[in-house]
């Protein structure tokens, strides 16, 4: 069993529409970014390609690369995790803290973890989103922009093993 630990922050943007955890968010503005600027998704990608010691999202999708200009940071999260397969692991479980002022992230955790899990391959109970408040403190406190910090597990093993070592 191996653990990562994966973390982004951006800054809102009027502009664009929140997008957290793959589930579009109304009434908050959009994270500004160079893909779709999920925050979530970003730190599980960095969490679980750090798990695996494959690096990190920006080696493996640089912001400099006009292709992935607005893109679905789920589908790149789905990317990595088929690259981890590649490698002979997969995801264990996910725990992910979105630290903001806004948006309140309780009414959309079920489907921030249903769209993960997908893409994670992983049941959703493996899944786990929670927000906190900054209690105005900072940049978060003045809701200037919003962190998440992830923490994955990834382990070797056939399907079905839980990401256990050697399907222990």
């Amino acid at each position: 069993m191996r653990v990562g630990v994966g973390f982004d922050s951006h800054r809102f943007d009027e502009t664009r529409p929140l997008v957290l955890g793959g589930v579009v968010i109304p009434d908050v503005p959009g994270l500004k970014g160079h893909s779709d600027g999920d925050a979530v998704a970003h730190a599980i990608t960095d969490a679980v390609l750090g798990a695996a010691g494959l690096g990190d999202i920006g080696a493996m999708f640089p912001d400099t690369d006009p292709a992935h200009e607005g893109a679905d940071s789920v589908a790149l999260l789905a990317a990595a995790v088929r690259r981890l397969r590649g490698c002979g692991f997969r995801v264990g479980n996910v725990d992910v803290t979105v630290v903001t002022e806004r948006p309140r992230i309780a009414p959309h955790a079920r489907a921030m973890r249903e769209r993960l899990a997908e893409a994670l391959d992983v049941p959703p109970a493996a899944v786990s989103i929670k927000g906190k408040s900054n209690e105005g403190l900072g940049w978060i406190g003045r809701g200037e922009g919003l962190a998440a910090i992830a923490v994955a597990t990834v382990g070797c093993g056939p399907p079905g093993s839980g990401g256990a070592a050697g399907g222990a």
